[in-house]
This record gives C-alpha cells, sequence and structure tokens, in this order.
C-alpha cells in the first residue's frame, strides 16, 4: 500500500493536493503524519519536505510529481478527454508554480479567520486570475468540476485556494464562489479540516505569517 507522507493539516497546502487526491479516486494508502517538531523530514524525503510518496522501496516526492506517478497507474486521475486533459495539466502547473502574492500575502492557516490590513493589486490579479481559470473551466467542460463532471487532480491542486478563501474572505463571486463551497463541502475535505482544528502543535513561522498581513478575527483552533 502507497504511504503518503504529510505534516500538519492546518497549515499545510502542498500534501493536501495528493492526500485530496487519493481520497476522491478512492486510491488506498497510509497516511503518515510527521509534525514539524520532529524535524527529521530528510529520514522520509530526500528534499526534507512534505509531501512524500512511498510505493514499497520507491520514493517521489514533490506534489505534481506524486500526481503524475499515480495517474500511470490510476485511471481518472487526469480527464480521460484529450482537450480536457492538456486544460486540466495545464491549470494544475501554473496553480503549482504561480500566484506568490496571493501564497505569501494569505498563508494557508484553515483554522484562522484574518482580515487583512490591505488588498494590493498584485493580490488582486491572482485572485482575478483564479476566477477566470475556474470560469473557463466550469463553462468549457460543463461542471462541476473543472474538467467535466469528476473531480481530477487539477481540482485538488485548486483545493488550498479554498481554504484560504474561508480564512481571508477572498473575493470570488458568482461561479468561482459556488466552486469554493463545492470544495469546502467535499467530505475528504471536511475530514481535513476537522482534523486540522483538533490539532495542538503551532509552528512559530507559520504564526506569524498569519499575523503579518492580517488581524485575525477568530482562532476556531482547539486551545
Amino acid at each position: 500500500m502507497y504511504e503518503l507522507f504529510i505534516t500538519n493539516k492546518n497549515y499545510t497546502t502542498w500534501a493536501l493536493r495528493p492526500w485530496l487526491l487519493m481520497r476522491e479516486r478512492d486510491i488506498a494508502f497510509r497516511e503518515r503524519l510527521v509534525p514539524f517538531g520532529s524535524r527529521d523530514f530528510r529520514a522520509f524525503s530526500p528534499t526534507g519536505r512534505v509531501p512524500a510518496l512511498h510505493d514499497g522501496d520507491l520514493v517521489v516526492w514533490e506534489s505534481l510529481a506524486i500526481v503524475e506517478y499515480l495517474a500511470e497507474r490510476h485511471a481518472g486521475v487526469w480527464p480521460i478527454d484529450p482537450g480536457a486533459r492538456a486544460w486540466a495539466r495545464s491549470a494544475a502547473s501554473e496553480m503549482h508554480a504561480g500566484f506568490a502574492t496571493l501564497r505569501s500575502r494569505c498563508t494557508n492557516s484553515c483554522g484562522l479567520r484574518i482580515r487583512l490590513h490591505d488588498f494590493p493589486d498584485a493580490l488582486a490579479a491572482d485572485v482575478a486570475r483564479i476566477a477566470e481559470l475556474w470560469g473557463e473551466g466550469l463553462a468549457r467542460f460543463g461542471g462541476p468540476w473543472l474538467a467535466g463532471d469528476s473531480f481530477t487532480a487539477v481540482d485538488a491542486f485548486f483545493a488550498p485556494v479554498a481554504f484560504r478563501a474561508q480564512t481571508y474572505s477572498l473575493p470570488f463571486s458568482g461561479a468561482a464562489a459556488d466552486y469554493v463551497e463545492r470544495l469546502l463541502a467535499r467530505p475528504a475535505m471536511r475530514e481535513w479540516y476537522a482534523a486540522a482544528l483538533v490539532e495542538a502543535e503551532r509552528d512559530p513561522a507559520h504564526e506569524a505569517d498569519a499575523g503579518a498581513t492580517g488581524t485575525w478575527i477568530e482562532d476556531l483552533r482547539a486551545r
């Protein structure tokens, strides 16, 4: 059975992607959660970072590589239709490599609700581009998911944006806002979120980032 190494669910986004995809596609795996405090990630990941997928003695790291490895072994990870598949890979790659302002200004913390101090043009551009991508996929392939009627890897890659939208009240509207709600309503997303709220671990760097760009309105995490 696959083993997927992840860490704290409140903060991490990269590990959410393959974790959620495997849950949604019914790909069996054993979750291996290693807290930030252990700092011994090189024992299971050559980069010292998560996620890392173990398949026997073989190790695959980086979320995009993990997804492609799974796609070679399991049908439906990417859309079957060539056009939808090409679009989905392009959109997922854009998410994987881009949106630097969103990442830096809206650090992920599932259990917080934060009012941003300001909303710079670069952040507005990132949100607008994501909404544009979502609208294009939903209109072109018929929804309710970005590349058609099945949840695929491209949806998993954008899932962390839904948590950020919830935390920071990002101004998605119309079809994009509906898509955020669909993602947040998925049983696997609710499972991840519930686990994030009860985690006791607090990482000082992530906590500082969460306080640097906005005011904490609510902290829903376990004390």
